[in-house]
């Protein structure tokens, strides 16, 4: 077992530190924000992930997990310093390092002269910048400190952290020192994951390339859903089909209202701003962009359409966070989505399971319900924003008798055509070009697929 420092106390320090410290391990997560880290003292997490309150509150009753605010306190005993602060875009683009920056100086200050230490970096951050965090702590390090710097992205999933954290498709170590990348691997050894070591600026790229191929596929069945609707073909049927092939695969095929939260848009600007600064053409990138924003703008234009104009029509939407699972709205499609609606005239009243307290925030004038069937009443039009659970299961028949009108926006493709027609109300999904798409097919060719995300990694 080993003494970890956590650095940084967003979705993934809080998840690392918590099940870091449900592996045995000694585990201090550090935070500048006094409150955040009185909050997470107290056995509270300031923002929605299934299972990790529970995890944190463990882990402090064990002893095996404490907060604070004093690199002092975290960093001088500490066998592994995991960072793990954010890397905003910045206005051009690019990945901002400031907060990186500033906690290389803080930890390189302290580091012990007793023992060697490995910085683990699991921020977010461009090509080199392994390199760079190692000449930030040579420059504040005191004379006889020893330490070592891997390059170790994370592929977390908002909703999803702890699984992906104890399940991990594979552990990625970027260094040139086989003794750095033994120490870290054997961290993760009970996880029983693959694990590739390469050098760290191939290892920092693989993150980017990842998330931005996550994106690719989200735009490109999108793309293609607007090809379905033409043709009189259910982009669903067309998704599953393509998904059973091996090489491409279920997951990341689901047509809806785009991609969003702190990964995917942040990701790919980098990307784009790295191949500008090379000298290079980002067409496919810029492509993924331009497809995710106009998805929302077509969608809206063909509501309009079948509403006879949304200028003064109520509008009740169904989710606020970027995805199921989370009270995440950061680049959220939901609000996106919102502010669209307003802009041409719509009113709105909205309901989240998670998200409305930090919707609020984003959208301060925008009217909150108690649940989705306070959200549809009197409703011209309910909007589905956000694949939530509980919108799957809603009663459509009393959602009707709730609405003024009888329009249902499937923004996420939730509903069978058919069901919603029972229920005397009118069916808009995405890439849904004929009312009732289900193929026929024998029993044993059946293939449940894996569940279908539209997430941040």
């Amino acid at each position: 077992m080993s003494n970890i420092s956590v650095i940084g106390t967003g979705y993934v320090g809080v998840a690392y530190a918590a099940a870091l410290a449900d592996l045995g391990h000694e585990v201090i997560a550090l935070d500048l924000i006094p409150e955040r880290i009185s909050t997470l003292a107290a056995g509270r997490v300031p923002f929605y992930e299934p299972g990790l309150e529970e995890l944190v509150q463990r882990g402090a009753q064990s002893g095996r997990l404490r907060f604070t605010t004093d690199y002092d306190i975290a960093v001088p005993g500490a066998d592994f310093v995991f960072l793990c602060v954010g890397t905003p875009s910045a206005p051009n683009g690019e990945a901002d390092l400031r907060y990186v920056q500033d906690a290389a100086a803080s930890i390189g200050a302290r580091l012990s002269t007793d023992h060697r230490t490995l910085i683990v970096n699991k921020s977010t951050m461009p090509s080199g910048s392994a390199d760079l965090v190692a000449r930030i702590l040579s420059a504040n390090a005191r004379m006889g400190a020893s330490f070592g710097v891997v390059s170790n992205p994370e592929f977390l999933r908002e909703g999803s952290a702890l699984h992906d954290i104890r399940h991990p498709d594979r552990i990625i170590l970027g260094t040139d020192d086989p003794e750095t990348a033994d120490e870290v691997a054997a961290l993760y050894a009970p996880l029983g994951a693959p694990v590739l070591v390469t050098n760290s600026r191939s290892a920092e790229m693989v993150k980017y390339a990842a998330n931005a191929f996550l994106a690719t596929k989200i735009s490109f069945i999108n793309e293609i859903a607007q090809l379905c609707e033409e043709a009189g073909v259910d982009v669903n049927v067309v998704a599953e089909g393509i998904g059973m092939d091996g090489r491409i695969g279920q997951r990341f095929l689901h047509a809806g209202l785009g991609f969003g939260g702190s990964c995917f848009p942040k990701d790919i600007a980098a990307l784009i701003r790295l191949a500008e600064q090379a000298g290079l053409r980002s067409r496919l990138l810029r492509s993924i962009v331009e497809i995710n924003d106009d998805v929302r703008v077509r969608f809206l234009d063909r509501a309009e359409r079948m509403l006879g104009g949304l200028d003064g029509r109520l509008v009740g939407v169904w989710g606020l966070a970027f995805k199921e699972e989370t009270d995440d709205v950061r680049n959220s499609p939901a609000l996106a989505t919102i502010e669209l609606l307003l802009m041409r005239g719509a009113r709105v009243q909205a309901y989240d399971p998670a998200a409305m307290a930090t919707a609020a925030r984003a959208l301060p004038e925008l009217p909150m319900t108690q649940n989705a069937y306070h959200a549809a009443t009197g409703a011209d039009a309910v909007l589905v924003a956000t694949p939530w659970n509980e919108f799957r299961q809603i009663d459509l028949h009393r959602v009707a008798d709730l609405m003024s009108g009888d329009v249902l926006l499937d923004g996420r493709n939730l509903y069978d055509p058919r069901v919603v027609a029972d229920a005397r109300m009118r069916y808009l999904g995405i890439g849904r070009g004929v009312p009732f798409p289900t193929p026929r097919r024998l029993p044993t060719d059946i293939v449940t697929p894996d569940p279908l995300e539209e997430v941040s990694a």
